[in-house]
């Protein structure tokens, strides 16, 4: 994967998000997707667009490129990886959300694999929550008893 800065990443992961809820991407939904402001998009856009990561047209928003919908791709599935494990063990999905999203560039490739095998083991093998019963009785008892 390319080396771009967090910010450059979140970009192209807020850029896929507008582009399938909405089949499209303008500034002012990119801007309201990461709560700034407008100009801010647009100096990072044409920062985006010079790297060959997204076009971008004035007057008819923004596309990823290959190459930026890879990468895009690849943040998405770690915040979505990362922020399933979280609301697991019982992080609230706001505080999960928001978590997931300083996690998905700090973790190692290998990290985030293991996280995502984990996930799909307590899915796939614990399907009748079981595993996360105990665990919520685990907490439940660990918390009213002193370390």
């Amino acid at each position: 994967m390319q080396a771009l800065s967090r910010k450059a990443e979140d970009y192209l992961e807020a850029i896929l998000n507008v582009t399938l809820e909405k089949g499209y991407a303008r500034i002012k939904d990119i801007a309201a997707g990461l709560s700034v402001q407008p100009p801010t998009v647009v100096e990072m856009v044409r920062k985006l667009d010079r790297q060959g990561m997204i076009t971008y047209r004035k007057y008819d928003g923004v596309t990823l490129t290959p190459a930026g919908r890879r990468i895009a791709e690849i943040i998405r599935d770690r915040h979505e990886t990362l922020q399933s494990f979280l609301m697991m063990i019982r992080i609230p999905e706001q505080i999960a959300s928001k978590d997931a999203c300083i996690m998905e560039h700090e973790l190692s490739p290998e990290t985030i694999e293991q996280i995502r095998a984990f996930v799909r083991f307590i899915r796939e093998y614990h399907s009748n929550g079981q595993i996360l019963r105990q665990f919520d009785t685990f907490r439940a008892v660990k918390s009213v008893v002193p370390a």
